[in-house]
C-alpha cells in the first residue's frame, strides 16, 4: 500500500509532463496546419497570378490574331466591278428603257436625287459579318487600327466581347450610344442618309499589353502627340481624317456635380454650346496642339480609363479636316 501511495505521490510529475506533451502536440498540429494553409495560399496565389498572366497574354495574342484577320479582310476588299452594258443592233441597252432612265438618273444633279448611301467596299464584308460595326479607327504609327462597334440597346456589350462576339477581356472600341456615326457622305450633303454628330466619342480599354487604348496615354508627351496628330476614322460610308486639337485628363463625375463633363457633349446646336465645350477642352489641354476650331466643325473624342483619380479618364480630341 505504501508503494502504491508512493506511486501516486510520485506520479504527479509524469502526469504534468503528459499534459504538457499533449498540449505541445496540439500546438504542433495547429502550427503545421497554419503552415500548410500558408503554403497552400502562397502556391494558390502563385498559380492564380500565373494563370492570370497566361490568360492576359493569350487574350492579347487572340486580339492581335483577330485584328490581323480583320485588317486583311479590309485591305483585300476591292470595289465591285461595274456591270458591263450590252447593246442591241439599234445601239440601245439590252435592258431597254430602264437602263436609259438609270443613265439619266446618274446625270441628274445631286440636289435633285437621293440615292441610297453605299457602304465602302473595304467594309462591306466586315459589315455583313457583324452589323454592329459602324466604322474603323486608325492612328498611323500606333497599334490603334481597329473596327468600332455600337450597340445602343446595350452600350457596354463590347467591353467584354470581340468583333466575332467571343468573350474577350480586351473587348472592342465602342462608339458612345449618343453619338451618330452618320450615313452617306459629306460631299453629297448626306443626301438619303444622316449627318454625323458634332462630336463622336469612342471608348476603349486601357490594356496593360498596349492593345486597344492601352497606349493612348503616350499622348501626354507633346512630341509624341504632334508626331501622331493625324487620326483617321472612317464611317461605313466615307473616309474621314481628324487632326489633334486637345489632350487632357478628366474623370466621370456624379450627376449632381456642377462641373464640365466632356462626355456629355455630342451635338452643338448653338454657338454657345460649342464655345462652352471648346473653351473647356482647350483650357484643360496639356499642351497647345496649334490647331483651332470654330462653330460648325466636327470632332472625334477618344476616351479611356486613367488612374490619377477615382473614375479617372484620359482624353484625346481631334478636329475633322475639311476635305473640300
Amino acid at each position: 500500500m505504501k508503494r502504491k501511495n508512493g506511486n501516486r505521490k510520485g506520479g504527479f510529475i509524469p502526469l504534468f509532463l503528459q499534459i504538457r506533451k499533449r498540449r505541445w502536440k496540439k500546438r504542433r498540429r495547429l502550427q503545421n496546419l497554419i503552415y500548410l494553409l500558408c503554403v497552400a495560399v502562397f502556391f494558390g496565389t502563385v498559380i492564380w497570378f500565373a494563370g492570370y498572366g497566361i490568360s492576359t497574354v493569350w487574350q492579347g495574342i487572340r486580339t492581335r490574331r483577330t485584328q490581323e484577320k480583320l485588317q486583311a479582310i479590309r485591305e483585300e476588299a476591292v470595289a465591285p466591278a461595274e456591270p458591263e452594258i450590252q447593246y442591241d443592233r439599234n445601239g440601245l441597252p439590252v435592258a431597254g428603257i430602264d437602263a436609259v432612265f438609270a443613265e439619266l438618273f446618274q446625270e441628274m444633279p445631286i440636289t435633285k436625287r437621293h440615292p441610297e448611301p453605299v457602304i465602302l467596299s473595304q467594309y462591306q464584308s466586315l459589315y455583313e459579318t457583324n452589323h454592329d460595326m459602324v466604322g474603323w479607327l486608325t492612328i498611323e504609327g500606333t497599334v490603334i487600327d481597329y473596327p468600332v462597334m455600337q450597340t445602343p440597346e446595350d452600350e457596354n456589350y463590347y467591353l467584354d466581347f470581340d468583333f466575332y462576339r467571343q468573350p474577350s477581356k480586351n473587348g472592342c472600341l465602342i462608339l458612345d450610344a449618343d453619338s451618330e456615326p452618320g450615313k452617306g457622305t459629306k460631299t453629297q450633303g448626306y443626301a438619303g442618309g444622316k449627318a454625323p454628330s458634332t462630336n463622336l466619342i469612342i471608348h476603349g480599354h486601357t490594356m496593360k499589353s498596349g492593345d486597344m487604348f492601352g497606349n493612348l496615354k503616350l499622348y501626354v508627351d507633346e512630341e509624341y502627340g504632334k508626331a501622331h496628330s493625324v487620326i483617321s476614322f472612317d464611317s461605313l460610308y466615307e473616309e474621314r481624317t481628324y487632326e489633334l486639337i486637345a489632350v487632357f485628363y478628366s474623370q466621370v463625375y456624379f450627376e449632381k456635380d456642377q462641373v464640365f463633363k466632356y462626355y456629355n457633349f455630342f451635338q452643338a446646336d448653338t454657338e454657345e454650346e460649342f464655345q462652352d465645350w471648346y473653351e473647356n477642352i482647350k483650357g484643360m489641354s496639356l499642351y497647345d496642339t496649334g490647331v483651332s476650331a470654330e462653330f460648325g466643325d466636327e470632332f472625334i473624342t477618344l476616351s479611356c480609363c486613367s488612374y490619377q483619380v477615382e473614375d479617372g479618364r484620359f482624353v484625346v480630341v481631334g478636329k475633322r479636316v475639311n476635305e473640300d
